[in-house]
């Protein structure tokens, strides 16, 4: 055990000496792969979650979510916001803000969207 863990030791202390920028690289390259694991972990571990699947319209909610939480494309559901807000989604506006920004009240906007998500689930 001592012995295997010496043979380690030695040859990390090889390649930091000899290699030491292919040992950065190589340690920068485990280390983003690493956050990608856990990141790709975390979100199929959230959207897979049954309460995280088609919940209640939130003014909190952007476009974006909404879309995703409903298994619906973007489009349906940015065609479904007023007009003065499609062009300004792209910042990320929730569903209150483009309600404030449109002068369209927001529980139209939601009954809108509820009515366009109804028609792309449609058969």
């Amino acid at each position: 055990m001592n012995r295997a863990r010496n043979r380690v030791l030695n040859a990390v202390g090889y390649l930091w000496r000899h290699h030491r920028m292919a040992l950065v690289a190589l340690g920068l390259a485990c280390a983003l792969a690493a956050f990608f694991a856990i990141r790709l972990a975390v979100f199929t571990l959230y959207w897979a979650d049954p309460a995280h699947q088609a919940p209640r319209i939130e003014p909190w909610m952007t476009p974006g979510y909404v879309a995703r939480a409903w298994d619906v494309d973007v489009d349906v559901i940015r065609a479904a916001l007023p007009v003065t807000a499609q062009a300004s989604t792209g910042g990320r506006l929730t569903l209150d803000e483009i309600a404030a920004t449109s002068g369209v009240a927001l529980p139209a906007i939601i009954a809108a969207l509820e009515a366009a998500i109804r028609d792309a689930q449609a058969p």
